[in-house]
């Protein structure tokens, strides 16, 4: 046996391929991966499918508008997808429960007019920011109460509570906008420091949307608050026998998005230097925020999301409205394409993970 072993083997290996001299690096008897190899990976990562239509509609509307790459409308498109990452960073959590949070377009609402009321009492800036930031924590711990306690369906509790807080930011502020405290000018001519940082600096929403994207990715993918949040997701009952506390992280979760969603709207009205009680923009904010992590590649039936790909989900959405906008598209039919091009963008998501797992359509 051992002559029979060694002698094809010693063939062999005095035949096998040696390493081309232009290539050093490369392993004796592998070929280098092939272009629709390194396409075929890329596609394979969860985010891949949306990378690959976010980086065609850039290319699309950089070939039709000429003004598309440049760095006013690098500055101009930040307001469109940095304020959405954040949002739907947050309200990834949920999703991964299997839940959904619809009160965020209220803290969004809501968190300005608590911030102006205190900062018009007499307390400083930062302190009236951490202060409104912790109401918004608070309503965020009731929906998660109210759901994993109580037991009550997260689409109607975060949707009374949508009500209550879009009401209640109408009721304080008398349906009428008020200067944002901080945000005004300064004797030189100049933005104060508390607005750069919270929002009306150029690049502030994108450094906070950066920070926040990956703390929370590394939180999601390396920490036992996120394993236990995709174990919740995927099998709540299971968890609960392996000693998860299911209602705990529950609690958590929607305390973050609720804290998410605040942070946001104090941001954007700083940077707008005005606080406007409008429950419709709100709204469609909430909504924008759910698809950006849906078309990211965050299931809404739970147990399976990523944080990088809402960033790149807003940043798709972002891109098409700014586009659709550089091309002079009329604003009534903003909401149309967008429409549209989410229904092709989650079209491809899920070929994309039906070819992943390897099923076909029965």
């Amino acid at each position: 046996m051992a002559g029979v072993a060694g002698g094809p083997a010693a063939a062999s290996s005095e035949e096998a391929p040696t390493t081309p001299a232009g290539d050093p690096g490369q392993a004796p008897g592998v070929s280098p991966p092939t272009r629709n190899a390194l396409l075929e990976r890329a596609l394979a990562l969860r985010e891949g499918s949306i990378i690959v239509v976010t980086l065609v509609t850039a290319i699309y509307f950089s070939l039709n508008t000429s003004s598309f790459f440049t760095t006013a409308n690098f500055k101009t498109l930040l307001p469109y997808f940095a304020p959405f990452a954040i949002l739907a960073a947050g309200e990834v959590f949920v999703m991964i429960l299997g839940e959904i949070d619809l009160s965020i377009g209220a803290m969004y609402l809501f968190a300005p007019f608590v911030y102006y009321k205190l900062a018009s009492a007499g307390i400083p800036l930062v302190p009236s920011v951490i202060l409104a930031l912790m109401v918004c924590m608070a309503v965020g711990f009731a929906n998660g109460f109210f759901v994993a306690v109580i037991g009550i369906n997260s689409f109607v509790t975060t949707l009374a509570m949508l009500f209550t807080f879009e009401g209640l930011a109408l009721i304080i502020s008398h349906g009428t906008p008020v200067a944002t405290p901080g945000a005004g000018i300064t004797n030189g001519g100049h933005i104060s420091t508390f607005a750069k940082i919270f929002g009306g600096g150029v690049y502030s929403e994108l450094i906070w949307a950066l920070a926040i994207v990956v703390i929370l990715q590394i939180v999601l993918t390396f920490s036992r608050w996120g394993v236990y949040t995709v174990a919740i997701g995927s099998n709540k009952l299971g968890a609960a026998e392996a000693g998860v506390r299911v209602r705990l992280v529950m609690i958590r979760n929607f305390v973050l998005c609720s804290l998410t969603a605040g942070l946001v709207g104090i941001f954007e009205a700083v940077r707008a230097a005005s606080v406007q009680p409008d429950p419709a923009g709100a709204n469609e904010i909430l909504f924008l925020a759910v698809a950006a992590g849906v078309i990211g590649g965050t299931l809404l039936t739970g147990g399976s999301g990523t944080v990088v790909g809402a960033l790149i989900g807003a940043l798709f959405l972002g891109i098409l409205k700014d586009g659709l906008i550089l091309q002079g598209v009329n604003a009534n039919y903003l909401l149309f394409y967008t429409g549209l091009a989410i229904i092709v963008a989650m079209t491809v998501n899920v070929n994309v993970q039906r070819a992943r797992r390897g099923t076909h359509r029965g």
